[in-house]
């Protein structure tokens, strides 16, 4: 029985060993080496100051710059997560209901024009860095607005997004996204 009793404990030192500390000093070392940009969370500076990650979305809620979509956890990484809201909640209708109402003002929306879904819908993480190229586009008359920008200014912006549209992962998942931080990042360098 002691000697089963050994054996069972050196298993249990030797798995410690090699799942909670070798194995995971091997993987950070691989991530670092290899990806150290996306292994330290996609931190993104602007003089020398950390001003947010290309992977965790932000909340902009002023009308100069692109908004994201709207996050159950108003943009917390901390409690990532969704409302849980299912399809026949009252609630949930309510809400989507005043987010495409709200939509529609702040961007001078008729009400022929669909608001895409990923504005008037939570992430399921609540910080979804990215909206769909269309999302942006839409919002880019409220942009022009308050930014009084001239008609040269304004055709920059739509390019703008244009050039700053990530394509559909492995070429058909997804649809074409922006990464709003990334955008507005952008924007305010061409827009001074």
């Amino acid at each position: 029985m002691k000697k089963l009793f050994i054996q069972a404990f050196k298993m249990l030192l030797l798995m410690t060993l090699l799942t909670g500390i070798i194995y995971p000093l091997f993987i950070t070392m691989v991530g670092q080496l290899i990806f150290p940009h996306q292994a330290n969370g996609s931190i993104l500076y602007k003089d020398d100051t950390v001003i947010g990650s290309q992977l965790l979305g932000q909340s902009f809620f002023d009308s100069i710059y692109f908004h994201p979509r709207p996050s159950a956890i108003n943009h917390n990484p901390v409690p990532s997560g969704a409302s849980n809201l299912g399809l026949s909640s009252t609630a949930l209708r309510e809400q989507v209901n005043t987010r495409e109402k709200e939509f529609r003002e702040k961007n001078f929306l008729a009400d022929s024009i669909d608001v895409p879904s990923e504005m008037i819908f939570a992430s399921g993480s609540g910080v979804d860095p990215h909206i769909s190229k269309e999302a942006a586009f839409l919002q880019v008359p409220r942009i022009i607005k308050s930014r009084t920008l001239n008609t040269s200014q304004s055709i920059l912006v739509y390019k703008l997004i244009d050039s700053m549209t990530e394509n559909r992962q492995f070429g058909i998942l997804g649809e074409e996204v922006v990464n709003v931080l990334e955008l507005n990042i952008k924007l305010n360098e061409l827009i001074k």
